[in-house]
């Protein structure tokens, strides 16, 4: 069996650490103890509703001390490909989202851009998204979540909405956040570490854990935020795959791996 020492973690936010403005229990703890070892530590995170700035507030406030340079989203992503593409999106965004787009120009729309939008979710709204995909643009969606937790319970993700334009428009969305395979391995490449080194924390069996793994990221679900029972069934049976009752569980795993090098 490969022996690992684990090097560094990629960590889930939402679900994972909090719930909107509610910290979940040892969360705050658990990322100390984390910082305590010589481990690098980085925030992967679909999170689409809010910029990064209005996250950091967010999370700052509720108790973390996090910078800039340690939260890898997929608001930041997206914004690379739009820039890199040279798109004018038409952007199905939430306000406060928006702010991580300042200076992209949106005159005479050439593509759609779709993240976690209530407010954007309207009749009239997508069906101004569907007319430009039925006139050739593409479509790019921040992540393709099916539902996510609020505090008053699961909540749609922008997945169902993206599948009803994908269905409708026959057009296939770009989706660059969690799970693909191109955000994990960019989040590698911020810390500069192998996959056989790092390990993923988060909520959501699929787009956190199995996503992670499918690169040989070790994975730990922890039974918090979108967690459901019958998540664990979708796990295989590999050393490299734990369940942690908390996100402080989850360190608890993680600390033989980074103090004796584990197995």
């Amino acid at each position: 069996m490969i022996r690992r020492t684990v090097k560094a973690v990629l960590v889930d936010l939402s679900g994972t650490l909090h719930v909107e403005d509610l910290l979940l229990p040892g969360a705050v703890e658990g990322i100390r103890r984390l910082k305590q070892h010589a481990v690098k530590l980085l925030y992967v995170t679909n999170t689409s509703k809010e910029s990064k700035r209005s996250l950091l507030l967010r999370l700052n406030k509720i108790g973390f001390q996090v910078t800039a340079d340690e939260v890898f989203s997929s608001l930041s992503a997206a914004r690379q490909v739009v820039e890199s593409r040279k798109l004018r999106p038409l952007s199905l965004l939430q306000k406060e989202a928006l702010e991580d787009f300042e200076g992209i120009c949106v005159d005479n729309p050439n593509a759609v851009l779709v993240g976690l939008a209530p407010q954007s979710f309207s009749y009239d709204r997508l069906n101004e998204a569907f007319r430009l995909l039925m006139n050739g643009c593409p479509l790019v969606a921040v992540h393709k979540a099916r539902y996510y937790k609020r505090s008053d319970g699961l909540a749609l993700g922008p997945g169902p909405f993206i599948e009803a334009l994908e269905y409708a428009s026959g057009v296939k969305a770009d989706v660059i956040g969690k799970p693909e395979q191109s955000f994990f391995k960019a989040a590698l490449n911020v810390l500069g570490v192998k996959a056989e080194e790092t390990a993923m924390i988060g909520d959501d069996v699929r787009d956190d854990v199995l996503a992670a793994m499918n690169l040989g990221v070790m994975g730990i679900l922890v039974k918090t935020g979108k967690y459901r029972d019958e998540d664990e069934e979708l796990l295989p049976a590999d050393s490299h795959c734990h369940v942690a009752e908390t996100f402080s569980v989850a360190v608890d795993i993680l600390e033989s791996y980074m103090d004796t090098g584990g197995t």
